[in-house]
């Protein structure tokens, strides 16, 4: 069934005051005859002013109507049917910092103002998700339906309820779009409005980055662990749609790379032994990862374990083998090769001096 994408739509300007009245009682969840005795008017005059209101704003039906009178301020999740817009959150609300917070980083959660919300069901969430994931990015209807249901779209468009119930999980003050806003083309989360750990984890590594090049190993270490302490299982556990799977894959290869990081770091700095137990964990929960495997060999080979290092080597080749039907990589034969002829300058152990390691 082919599905709606967003177009640009008249406001609610072109409304006169009745309509509006009527329309942000319908955003209300309002029922006709509840209108009705609500605004002092027949209940067939309800139904004649909401033909007229989906006919000037080229809605399709009740749920898109709900929706509209959310983005153009006609309503306020909680709150009784407004006559006139809301005025957008000011500058000073802002700036007081984000009162809601989402996690990507594991199942996903959210908390305002430190308590947790309910997000609904798992749909419901890879909407959110995808909103989270676009960095204040506007997505269409469209996009959406893409990325939470792919080739499979739902019988009818329940984008915009989502998006409605959403709103209404993550209200913030007064302003109907305080969390989640609608442009010309499509849907964001307000920008300054919410935290997202996957941001965080993106910022932590441009820091991580500034601290390598300024040789400061130290703090290298202390800004990975930093970010490796906002992973809370596999990413975006158990959430439906092309996005999700793409960004498990993508998110958690994003995590072994600030593992890796931090280790290698470590390992220059002489933390052996912390180094070693957290490879061998990280080599069996990833076997067939060969920087992995060949970073365990060279921490064995400097702790003067130089057997279990060979060790090593034979299960990673082994594994590689049965798995994929291939040798091992140039990288672990030369890390193989090195430990044999005891060469510690090849395998790259000398101790840091101070300065940045060469890349």
């Amino acid at each position: 069934m082919p599905t709606t994408v967003i177009t640009d739509r008249p406001t609610a300007t072109v409304l006169r005051r009745q309509e509006r009245q009527v329309l942000s009682a319908v955003g209300c969840g309002l029922r006709d005859d509840e209108i009705a005795a609500a605004l002092g008017l027949p209940e067939d005059a309800v139904a004649e002013h909401l033909a007229r209101i989906m006919g000037k704003l080229g809605l399709r039906d009740r749920a898109a109507a709900i929706v509209h009178a959310f983005d153009c301020g006609l309503a306020v999740p909680g709150r009784g049917p407004r006559t006139r817009p809301v005025r957008p959150r000011t500058i000073a609300a802002r700036a007081a910092g984000p009162t809601v917070r989402i996690s990507l980083l594991g199942p996903l959660r959210a908390w305002r103002d430190g308590r947790p919300l309910n997000l609904g069901h798992l749909r419901q969430q890879a909407v959110l998700a995808a909103l989270a994931l676009g960095a204040g990015r506007s997505l269409s209807q469209q996009e959406l339906l893409d990325d939470v249901w792919g080739m499979e779209p739902p019988v009818a468009n329940v984008v915009p309820v989502y998006i409605y119930r959403l709103r209404k999980a993550l209200r913030v003050g007064d302003g109907p779009d305080a969390v989640i806003e609608r442009g010309l083309r499509g849907y964001r989360l307000a920008s300054g409005a919410v935290d997202v750990d996957v941001a965080r984890v993106e910022r932590l590594v441009t820091a991580i980055g500034k601290a390598d090049r300024a040789g400061e190993p130290r703090e290298a270490v202390r800004l990975c662990a930093q970010a490796l302490e906002l992973f809370r299982g596999e990413p975006l556990a158990g959430l439906p749609g092309p996005l999700a799977e793409l960004e498990r894959l993508r998110l958690g290869e994003r995590r072994i790379a600030i593992v890796q990081r931090k280790l290698e770091w470590q390992l220059r700095l002489g933390q052996d032994a912390e180094v070693i137990a957290e490879l061998f964990a990280l080599a069996a929960a990833h076997p067939l990862n060969e920087p992995v495997a060949a970073m365990l060999m060279r921490a064995l080979y400097r702790n003067g374990r130089q057997a279990d290092a060979l060790t090593m080597f034979e299960r990673a080749r082994r594994r590689l083998a049965e798995d994929l039907g291939v040798p091992p990589s140039r990288m672990l034969r030369r890390a193989h090769q090195m430990i044999l002829r005891g060469d510690e300058a090849g395998l790259g152990l000398s101790p840091l001096t101070g300065s940045a390691p060469g890349r």
